[in-house]
This record gives structure tokens, sequence and C-alpha cells, in this order.
């Protein structure tokens, strides 16, 4: 793939994807590296790490971190996630600030646009789901935000759709610098397996539990274990903070569960690229959103 970009100077970079809980970060993040790696739900500040993934293209390797959603946080946890987030802006070389078409411009983004103010990164404006708004929509929206802050680009996308992606990765690739290849062209990722893993596994609760539950939920990789026919055990445990939680998670004669268990090994075989058996718990352990060590523990530090 190198030989291809010879001729022109190759160019790698970091770019920090930020903006509101549930405007399509992941879904971006997922779309331009063509994988699952970061999880997606229509639950609000679903991500809680930085997720570094890796783009390589024949001219430029895109090292895009999918940040927690920017919010008012209400424990510990939430209190980590914003922090991981604003934090990022000062690190990268490139800020990509994700907004919803279909949102009004609202006190959230303002905030944002506020931080932005204080970095001299270069902020590249995304509207995403513009597939889901009409067209002669979208330049009162570039208006109403170029009002407010001297973006270095605007790019109207639909990240579900891929639509527009190839002229943000160009934009995107104008305020890179010549580089090296950090990381070889097959991977996506630079987190730990049992990371990825726990995140998928997350992720089918968040699509299947009611609204008090999604973040009380953590999940620990226990064992990842190679069996003699070459399928993998993955013995995993999903903390809630209630018993009633856990009763809710688990479902009427364990159906919930197993529901969980059978749509997280899909994506968890897709992305390992062998067979698995996934062997769920649940436990409770009392308020852990608020505890420094249980914050520790599950990775939040």
């Amino acid at each position: 793939m190198r030989e291809v970009a010879e001729k022109q100077e190759y160019k790698s970079g970091f770019v920090a994807i930020i903006g509101r809980p549930n405007v399509g970060k992941s879904t971006l993040m997922n779309s331009l590296i063509g994988q699952k790696v970061a999880i997606m739900s229509d639950k609000p500040q679903t991500t809680r790490n930085k997720i570094l993934c890796v783009l390589t293209l024949a001219d430029a390797q895109i090292l895009f971190i999918d940040t927690p959603g920017i919010h008012k946080p209400k424990h510990k946890l939430g209190e980590y996630m914003v922090k991981t987030a604003e934090n990022t802006l000062h690190e990268v070389d490139v800020v990509a600030f994700v907004v919803d078409a279909t949102e009004e411009l609202g006190a959230g983004e303002q905030y944002i646009l506020e931080r932005l103010k204080t970095v001299k990164t270069p902020v590249i404006l995304v509207i995403n789901k513009i597939d889901q708004i009409s067209k002669n929509n979208i330049l009162p929206i570039i208006t109403q935000y170029t009002n407010c802050f001297d973006f270095s680009a605007v790019v109207p996308i639909s990240a579900l759709e891929h639509t527009n992606l190839d002229h943000l990765t160009d934009e995107i690739k104008k305020h890179l610098k010549p580089g090296p290849q950090y990381y070889p062209e097959d991977m996506l990722t630079d987190q730990p397996e049992r990371l990825v893993i726990a995140e998928l596994i997350r992720e089918k609760i968040l699509h299947v539990t009611r609204e008090e539950i999604p973040h009380a939920i953590a999940v620990d990789i226990e064992e990842i274990t190679t069996r003699p026919n070459d399928d993998l055990y993955i013995r995993a445990v999903v903390y809630v903070e209630r018993e009633s939680q856990k009763g809710i998670v688990i479902g009427a004669g364990g159906k919930l569960l197993k529901e969980i268990g059978h749509a997280a090994r899909k994506d968890i075989e897709n992305l390992l690229g062998s067979k698995s058996f996934l062997d769920l718990w649940v436990k409770v352990k009392k308020d852990w959103r608020n505890r420094d060590s249980s914050l520790r523990n599950f990775g939040y530090e």
C-alpha cells in the first residue's frame, strides 16, 4: 500500500472525534475503518474510554480517537468520561466536532464550542445524520455553527449511510504533517482484546435493557482460553449496582441474558475469526460508579 503513495509525502496523525452523547461518533468511526470496534447504541454516553482506531490509506494513516460524549457529569464515572474527552483536545492534530443535524444547537454544543476556543488544534465541523433531514436545511445549520466558531472545514455526512466520508478524510489529511505509518496496515485498534470483547457485550446490554439500567453496567472479562478444538472459552461477568437490576439483565428464566450472550457471541466471532463459547454471569457491585477502586478495576483511571 505504501508503494502507491511514494510519489507524494506520506502523512499520519491523530484525530479526536468529539461531540455530545448520541450524535453518532462511534458509528462514524466504525464506518470509517469498516469494522465494529467502538460500540454503538441509541443510549447516550455509550463510550467510556478513549478508543483508538486506525485507518490506513494509500497516502496517510489516520489514528482516530473516539471519546466519551461531553456532558454534565452525575457521578465519578461521568467526571472521568468528561475529563478524558476534554484532555484529548490537547493531544491530537485535528479535532472532528460531530453534531446531530436533527438537533438544534443548544447549551451542550455551546459548552463544547467554548472548550474548543481554548485549543489551537484545527477543528472540522462534522454535521452527521444528513440522511434524516431535507437538503435545504443543511445550509442554515452550517451558517448557525460557523457564526459561533471559525472552523477549518465543514463536512455534512451520514455515518450510517457512508455519505461524504471520503470528503471528510480528505479534509483531515490537509491538516496532517508528514509522518510514518505507526501501525501495520491490517491493524484496526490498539485496544486490548479483552476490552473490545467487554465493550461488545456491554453494547448488547444497552440495546435490550430499560432506561435505568444501561449506565449502571460494567463488564469484566475474567478468562479467555483456547480449547483443544481451537474454540475460545470466554468467561465474562456483568456488574450492576442493585439486585433489581440483576434480575432485569437476567430476565425471566434467564431469557434476556441468553439473548445478550447470543448476540454478543456473533460479534465476537466476527471480530476474532473463531468459534467461541461465551459464559455470562451477573453480579451486584453496589454504587460502583462512585467508587474510585471500582473505577480503577474496570479500567477507568
